[in-house]
């Protein structure tokens, strides 16, 4: 199968060298293709030093669009299989192997890397746990599945999953929404244990008030979901 990993980066030049060094020990066939989302810094030409195929966009789009860019390329180029690994270091690129062996034995069409199973490595803060919480009981009501770490950007998907990303993917925080999506395709969505890394540099997009902001208009859009045709 031809896996493609997808490496959504804005302005992570202090982190991408640790994570593409990373990928050396990673045993799978696999191609990396990083999409920059329009980085005022170097990004783009360190990872392309590095080996990695990318995709410079030329508009700040977010990591909805960056991510739908990613699946568009994935589509086109005939891939069977796409992995999401942030451009900040919290993912460890040597879980991939366990990420993409369910899909691989047909046991499972997208896969997310969940902290929250055997609770190892990084676990964020109090406050957006609270969040994953929430969404994890929300997302349980309307589809009737539990998901541990419905918030976590580290998942593998096949062919089926990211033609649907294809033709919409969501703009903004884009997780929960995308994964209610798949599940009431009645596509099989199962996690597995993973180790995720504190940020070393740079900010995430969502902090402080932030995160009520995320709350809500996450909320919204997966209300308005419900009403949509299948």
């Amino acid at each position: 199968m031809k896996i493609l990993v997808i490496i959504p980066a804005h302005n992570e030049s202090k982190n991408i060298v640790d994570l593409l060094k990373k990928f050396d020990k990673v045993t799978l066939s696999i191609d990396i293709v990083v999409i920059d989302d329009a980085s005022q810094d170097n990004t783009s030409t360190i990872a392309q030093n590095m080996g990695a195929k990318i995709i410079r966009l030329p508009f700040n789009l977010g990591i909805g669009g960056t991510m739908q860019t990613g699946y568009l390329y994935a589509y086109y180029n005939d891939y069977d299989i796409t992995v999401q690994v942030d451009g900040d270091g919290q993912h460890n690129p040597g879980d991939i192997e366990t990420l993409v062996n369910p899909i691989i034995n047909n046991e499972a069409d997208m896969v997310i890397g969940s902290r929250f199973i055997e609770f190892k490595g990084f676990q964020s803060s109090y406050i957006r746990q609270l969040g994953i919480k929430y969404f994890e009981n929300l997302i349980y009501l309307i589809t009737g599945n539990r998901y541990t770490d419905p918030t976590s950007g580290f998942r593998a998907c096949n062919r089926k999953v990211f033609a649907n990303f294809v033709k919409y993917y969501p703009c903004d925080y884009p997780e929960p929404e995308s994964l209610v999506t798949i599940s009431r395709k009645k596509l099989k969505v199962i996690e597995v244990p993973t180790v995720m890394n504190e940020r070393k540099e740079g900010q995430s997009s969502i902090r402080s008030f932030k995160i009520l902001y995320y709350m809500f208009k996450v909320t919204l859009a997966i209300l308005i979901d419900i009403f949509k045709k299948r």
